[in-house]
């Protein structure tokens, strides 16, 4: 059986709840990443951060800012940061984490275990195991002659 540590990545970028929109938005660009796990000043994972979250606040709190406040680039992390979301155990079925994440239409599950952030696996993962198994079926299909 295949498990999430098989095929997660690991040591996965991080950011903190005080670190900005415009951090973020740098670091996924830089990493081509979309998801971005948080963690506390005890390196906790706290919260996540998604590409999806940033656009969308860009765009409605843009509006509701005053002169008064830095641009939403400075804003802090910690104002549209999702704390409540599901984590996954290293040990876990591989299978079973694509279901669930299929289930609940979300994008990646931070890999936890006794508290401590050891990766994340994706969507994008999943493609790519997709892909291995159809290059690997299409290698054991025996070639067609024509006649």
């Amino acid at each position: 059986m295949f498990t999430v540590a098989d095929m997660m990545t690991p040591n996965p970028h991080t950011l903190t709840l005080s670190s900005t929109v415009g951090d973020a938005n740098q670091l996924m660009k830089r990493a081509d990443i979309r998801h971005i796990p948080l963690l506390d000043e005890n390196n906790t994972l706290c919260a996540i951060i998604t590409q999806r979250d940033l656009l969308a606040a860009q765009h409605s709190q843009l509006e509701s800012l005053t002169d008064q406040q830095s641009s939403i680039l400075q804003a802090p992390l910690s104002r549209l940061a999702k704390r409540e979301f599901i984590t996954v155990s290293r040990h876990a079925s591989l299978k079973q984490a694509a279901i669930y994440m299929q289930k609940h239409k979300i994008g990646c599950l931070p890999v936890v275990d006794d508290g401590e952030l050891f990766g994340i696996i994706t969507d994008s993962d999943f493609v790519t195991i997709a892909i291995n198994l159809l290059e690997i079926q299409e290698e054991s299909e025996p070639l067609a002659y024509d006649e």
